[in-house]
């Protein structure tokens, strides 16, 4: 369940609470009159099933109550209330599946931005993958895809193409070219620090490295990981299932390729270089290509299930 605070324009009241109360799924629904200060109105209150509250905050902002008024959503951990499980049980769909577009577009809208944390945090990430490929350390690498805050850009850009808002597209594009371009920048000048106080050596970057060897020899495989993490980054978000956006984290090789492309770079070892930068666009690519189809299939079903109900309520 999901609880509503509105601030409500008096002459605007009866017209949000009435359609709170013909909306399925909404319940515990409170009217606090001239309780609003800034701005000045009334506040309303109401707890919604998950799997429709997409639908109300779309005609909420359809009255153009964000412009005049506030609306602010809120997970509830806990409810013991027969009518919010009754309020769950006629909402249609399941809460689990529910995409809550207007909360998806604004956490990509932050996660994207580009901010002097996002690029500490990208940056660490690859320098941490760079001690891990010149070391062969699986540890490290996949501490360093553990650090690393680039689903956040991808997210943004998989969203801004599903319901076409270039500026957001444009903003997660530069926070991803540019965090990654410094990222890359301040490694090679990290490899060149490490190699001349002897704890990078070329013989390292140059040796078989069993464990590491696949992040600058891409491949299909490399592919069909990132086409897979795509879809599961983008249901860990839509679902409010955020736990699961570390194992994605943890599976495509982005942030390591970068670094192994700028250790390789200070070496003068180009081929390497450019097959880790293949390794990354390829990466990137199949994340953005899931991810896309993924919400847009997503966007389709729910569609669908909001025509059915809206029959099913006509027809009764």
């Amino acid at each position: 369940m999901l609880h509503l605070r509105l601030m409500v324009p008096t002459d605007r009241t009866e017209e949000v609470t009435q359609l709170l109360e013909r909306t399925v799924g909404t319940t515990n629904l409170a009217v606090f009159t001239g309780a609003a200060r800034d701005p000045r109105g009334d506040v309303i209150q109401c707890d919604v099933a998950r799997e429709a509250a997409d639908g109300v905050l779309r005609e909420l902002r359809a009255l153009g109550l964000y412009e005049s008024g506030s609306i602010a959503v809120e997970d509830i951990d806990l409810s013991l209330s027969r009518r919010a499980d009754q309020a769950e049980e006629d909402a249609p769909g399941e809460g689990a599946d529910a995409v809550l577009w207007e909360s998806l577009t604004e956490a990509t809208h932050e996660e994207s931005t580009l901010s002097a944390t996002y690029l500490a945090f990208l940056t660490l990430a690859t320098m941490i993958a760079a001690c891990g490929v010149v070391l062969d350390n699986a540890i490290l690498i996949v501490g360093a895809m553990a650090v690393g805050p680039e689903f956040g850009p991808l997210a943004g850009i998989c969203t801004a193409l599903v319901r076409r808002t270039p500026r957001l597209a444009w903003r997660s594009l530069l926070a991803l070219v540019v965090g990654f371009a410094a990222a890359m920048v301040v490694t090679v000048g990290f490899s060149y620090l490490m190699d001349t106080v002897g704890l990078f050596q070329k013989s390292a970057l140059d040796a078989e490295r069993p464990n590491t060897n696949f992040i600058y020899r891409p491949d299909w495989f490399s592919f069909v990981v990132a086409v897979l993490a795509g879809i599961a980054g983008v249901l860990s978000l839509t679902s409010a299932k955020s736990g699961a956006l570390v194992g994605v984290a943890i599976s495509v090789t982005t942030v390591p390729a970068a670094a192994n492309a700028a250790v390789a770079f200070s070496y003068d070892e180009y081929r390497q270089a450019w097959g880790s930068t293949e390794q990354l666009l390829l990466n990137l690519a199949g994340i953005v290509v899931a991810g896309t189809l993924t919400l847009t299939a997503q966007k389709l079903l729910w569609a669908r299930q909001h025509r059915r109900t809206e029959k099913r309520t006509t027809a009764s």
